[in-house]
């Protein structure tokens, strides 16, 4: 998990890597679950690094994320 920016109102970007997903599909439901957060902007997945950054008006609870990314079925590591 890597994070960016932490003047608050700003955007916050925060990075992690996500493991077990393989399409456009898997990158879909990661996205849907993820963006469905309170405060998240915007969420943008790389299937093949695993990468899914999460942009949010604060800090993203990382405990909210995981959730998020098990209830799309795939799992954050680390």
């Amino acid at each position: 998990m890597t994070d960016t920016g932490n003047t608050p109102g700003t955007a916050v970007s925060t990075a992690y890597t996500v493991t077990g997903m393989h399409c456009g599909g898997c990158a879909a439901s990661v996205r849907r679950e993820v963006g469905a957060l309170p405060g998240v902007t915007g969420v943008e997945v790389d299937v093949e690094s695993g990468r899914v950054t999460v942009t949010s008006d604060g800090p993203a609870d990382p405990a909210a994320v995981r959730a998020a990314v098990a209830e799309a079925g795939y799992t954050v590591e680390g």
